[in-house]
């Protein structure tokens, strides 16, 4: 028996080491959903946002596919997001009432149920890095404010001015919502909601979810949003599914939409697919909530619904098959 045992051991390893490479993998990212039609885009900048959605999809990929973990992944990714100035997060958020930008995200890892945000941080130049950090290196699942950044430098964080983060595009949009509105927070919405986040499956099929945002423009009053808030804006689990949510935050905080869906997974029998539409486009949509989600399960099988006319959107599939959309009717 002793010259069998090696044997059958080498071949233990060699099941389990091809079992585990051939696990699928899959990623999914999110650029904001809303009133996002065509024509409303010029060329140029549509074309800028799906080049900046395929690459944070691929540089998130490619993580996964050398054997990378989804909490990489994710980081990544909207790493990428939040260095574009075509979306609110990071680089081009949307400004406040004060004319400053600030800074909400959050992430989690859905075999342990980990997670960390920071909400209305000022001058992180990636409030994800944050966010991990604050999972990884402190008791706490949240942090804000001044707090927040604190946290961040004793990190050594990059930190970036003003001029960095302030885009002419966002000034023009916050002058033009002060021409024509007033301060009422009823009045405060936008026609969009370009929040980023990103969802992913790995090879040990480990789950994570990452969400960022630059919040609402002309916010007052350090408005917070769904984008910090686990179980509403971000969620993971690994017996259900991972989620990122964009949309009017009060509601997905109100429905704890991204948790919900999980929920549904695990506890309903409802596919990923049933459980994310069920809760965009009938709850969400039941009580005025616009918005979407990007979600995956430990299947690999993306879900990403919407209830607008359009969201920022990528994906490659279990079957490395990509996709970049943008508008409603840019469907697979």
């Amino acid at each position: 028996m002793k010259y069998f045992q090696p044997l059958a051991l080498l071949l233990a390893i060699t099941v389990a080491s091809t079992t585990v490479a051939d696990n699928p993998v899959a990623i999914a990212v999110h650029g904001g959903a809303g009133t996002i039609e065509r024509g409303l885009l010029s060329e140029e900048r549509e074309l800028a946002i799906r080049e900046a959605l395929e690459k944070a999809v691929r540089a998130g990929h490619e993580i996964l596919a050398n054997g990378g973990s989804s909490l990489d992944a994710v980081t990544a990714a909207v790493e990428i997001l939040e260095d574009a100035p075509e979306f609110n997060a990071g680089r081009g958020a949307v400004l406040t009432s004060e004319g400053t930008v600030e800074l909400d995200a959050s992430i989690m890892v859905g075999g342990s149920l980990d997670a960390g945000a920071v909400a209305s941080v000022k001058g992180v130049r990636n409030p994800i890095q944050a966010a991990r950090l604050v999972m990884t290196d402190s008791p706490h699942v949240m942090l804000v404010g001044e707090g927040a950044e604190t946290f961040a430098r004793n990190r050594e964080l990059d930190f970036a001015d003003d001029d960095w983060f302030i885009t002419d595009f966002r000034r023009e949009q916050l002058e033009a919502i002060r021409a024509r509105r007033d301060t009422q927070m009823t009045e405060l919405s936008e026609d969009w909601y370009s929040t980023v986040g990103a969802v992913a499956l790995d090879r040990e099929g480990n789950l994570a979810a990452a969400t960022s945002t630059g919040g609402m423009s002309n916010k007052r009053w350090g408005r917070v949003g769904d984008s910090p808030i686990i179980g509403a804006g971000t969620y993971a689990d690994n017996r259900s599914c991972a989620v990122s949510a964009t949309g009017h935050g009060e509601y997905f905080i109100r429905h704890v939409v991204a948790y919900d869906i999980c929920a549904r997974v695990a506890y309903t029998g409802q596919t990923l697919a049933e459980a994310s539409d069920t809760v965009v486009n009938k709850v969400l949509r039941q009580v005025g909530g616009d918005g979407g989600v990007i979600a995956v399960d430990p299947r690999g099988r993306i879900s990403m619904p919407f209830n607008t006319a359009g969201m920022y959107r990528a994906a490659i599939h279990a079957d490395g098959r990509l996709e970049v959309g943008i508008y409603n009717d840019e469907t697979e």
